[in-house]
């Protein structure tokens, strides 16, 4: 008896440290806590979802810092490649070239860029752009720097000559009005440079005559759900009907987000966000960017952002990897 209990024993105290060697080899403990810094750079566009995203990670983690910073998305990829930061922020597609320089990235949100304009603009006491504005006018204004009224974009009496802006700065933004303009770079847009999504905002609300165009959370206010103070959403004639359809209503960021949601709203200018680093993300990185695609897309909703549908979000945890 005392040999076979002597047995149980050696038996209990192999599987026990198998259970144990099987949990470390996977990096798991339940008495371990995440700690560390976690550095990230890019694309306004992602920004205030990142910044949201940081928070609610660190209530779970509070050990876990992380840095969050705008620049563009040209910015992001450069920093991540670079090693300065671990991930980069990323609001157009990954270039080829900078895939063989080892970028490795998924998608993590859908999200769009819309036309603004400011919202005392005189045109608007004339009545609402009930037609609304088909590509070709866009076209016109930003492609071929044409000298526009806004009479001839209202298509009623005006001779107040439209004020043409952009974005300075390297993003995604810029190249994902491009493309839907025709175009495959921001530097084939015209007009006057501006930096960064919240001055390119700022100068159409100083200007009446301004024309813009925003990124979704820079567009709309995402707590009141309207367009920010100042702005004013341009209605696009989607089907070139000649009128604006219900469906293409942008008044409000619910409006915007279903119209992007259902594919009514072109892509581009609707595109997916990205994250990226080089190589692959790596331990606290992983764990973070593995959280953001599972739990953290609880939160993309109320920060204005479109979800990533269930299969773009299967494959990029597999991509990923565990």
């Amino acid at each position: 008896m005392m040999a076979i209990s002597a047995n149980l024993r050696r038996v209990g105290f192999l599987v026990g440290l198998f259970l144990f060697l099987a949990m470390a080899a996977k990096g798991w403990s339940q008495n371990t806590e995440l700690q560390g810094t976690i550095k990230v750079s890019g694309a306004w566009a992602l920004y205030p979802m990142m910044v949201k995203w940081g928070e609610e990670f660190r209530k779970l983690h509070p050990k876990v810092r992380i840095d969050v910073s705008a620049g563009g998305a040209g910015k992001g990829v450069v920093d991540a490649l670079a090693g300065i930061a671990d991930l980069g922020m990323v609001s157009r597609e990954i270039s080829p070239e900078e895939v063989k320089r080892g970028a490795f990235f998924i998608p993590v949100v859908k999200d769009a860029v819309f036309p603004t304009m400011n919202d005392r603009n005189p045109i608007l006491k004339k009545g609402p752009l009930e037609r609304g504005v088909k590509k070709q006018t866009f076209i016109d204004l930003w492609i071929h720097g044409k000298a526009l009224t806004w009479g001839d974009v209202a298509g009623i009496p005006s001779k107040d000559k439209i004020s043409v802006y952009t974005r300075s700065d390297s993003c995604g933004a810029a190249e994902t009005w491009a493309q839907y303009l025709g175009k495959k770079n921001q530097e084939d847009l015209k007009g006057v440079g501006v930096y960064g999504d919240p001055g390119l905002a700022e100068a159409v609300r100083k200007d009446l005559l301004g024309i813009g165009y925003n990124n979704l959370g820079f567009a709309y206010d995402f707590k009141a759900g309207l367009p920010l103070e100042g702005l004013r959403i341009i209605p696009i004639d989607v089907n070139e009907n000649g009128k604006i359809d219900p469906e293409e209503e942008l008044k409000t960021k619910s409006q915007a987000i279903r119209a992007v949601t259902k594919g009514i709203y072109p892509s581009p200018p609707a595109r997916e966000l990205y994250l990226t680093t080089k190589d692959n993300f790596k331990g606290l990185t992983k764990v973070f960017v593995r959280w953001i695609v599972t739990d953290g897309q609880k939160y993309v909703e109320e920060m204005g952002y479109v979800k990533l549908i269930s299969s773009h979000a299967n494959e990029a945890l597999k991509k990923v990897g565990n």
